[in-house]
C-alpha cells in the first residue's frame, strides 16, 4: 500500500489543496490520499482557528467526488495538540508497518521541518513530498545539514500545478463580501454561505 497524507487546518480547504493532492497521487502512484484536518496545530495555538467540525465538514464535501480521496478525523478526535508523528504511528497500525506513507507539505514548510516534534524519527517513518510551483525554488541546504544524506532519501521535492490560492485570502474575501467562486469547490462555497463562516 502506498498512502498519501495531506494534513492541514483546511480553513477552508481549497482547489489548490485538491490539485496538489491529485498531482502527488499520480506522480507517486498512490492507492489513496487521506486528508487529515488538524485539531490544535502546535504552530497555530496563538491564532484563531475555525471550529474543527466546520473544517472537517468542508474537507468531506470537497473530497467526496474523488474515489481516491478520503478524510480522517483522527487528529480531531485525539486529545491534546496534533503532532504528525502520532498520526503516522496510527496510520501504520491501521495499514501495517510495510505500508509506504507519503506526507505532503509545501516547499516553504521544508525549512521548518527540523523544528517538528521528533523530526528525525518522523522522516524515518514516512516519506515527505515537498511541493513547489513552476519557477520557484526551495533552499534545502539547511534541511540536508540537519537530517543527513540517508534521511534525505525520504524527502522528495516536486513541482505541482501553480494554483496561487490561500486560505487566508479566502477568509478575507468572505469577510469583505467578495466572491470566492473558483477558489473552492462549489459545495464548500455553499457551505460557507449557509453557515456564515468567516463573516
Amino acid at each position: 500500500m502506498r498512502i498519501g497524507i495531506m494534513g492541514g487546518t483546511f480553513d477552508p480547504i481549497h482547489l489548490g489543496h485538491l490539485a496538489t493532492a491529485e498531482s502527488v497521487r499520480e506522480i507517486f502512484d498512490l492507492n489513496e490520499v487521506i486528508f487529515i484536518p488538524s485539531a490544535r496545530p502546535p504552530h497555530k495555538t496563538d491564532k484563531q482557528v475555525t471550529a474543527a467540525a466546520h473544517r472537517l465538514a468542508m474537507t468531506i464535501l470537497a473530497t467526496r467526488s474523488n474515489p481516491k480521496f478520503s478524510v480522517s478525523a483522527t487528529e480531531i478526535l485525539r486529545e491534546g495538540l496534533s503532532y504528525t508523528i502520532d498520526t503516522i504511528d496510527e496510520l501504520h497500525k491501521k495499514f501495517g508497518e510495510t505500508a509506504e506513507l507519503f506526507f505532503m507539505v509545501g516547499a516553504d514548510m521544508l525549512a521548518d521541518l527540523s523544528h517538528w516534534y521528533h523530526a528525525k524519527e518522523l522522516v524515518e517513518k514516512c516519506k515527505f513530498v515537498a511541493t513547489t510551483r513552476q519557477g520557484s525554488t526551495a533552499d534545502i541546504e539547511e534541511v540536508e545539514k540537519f537530517f543527513g544524506a540517508e534521511r534525505m532519501k525520504n524527502i522528495n521535492l516536486i513541482t505541482t500545478p501553480g494554483l496561487e490560492i490561500s486560505s487566508t485570502d479566502i477568509r478575507e474575501k468572505v469577510k469583505a463580501g467578495k466572491s470566492i467562486k473558483y477558489l473552492v469547490p462549489e459545495e464548500v462555497e455553499e457551505y460557507i454561505g449557509e453557515t456564515g463562516l468567516y463573516l
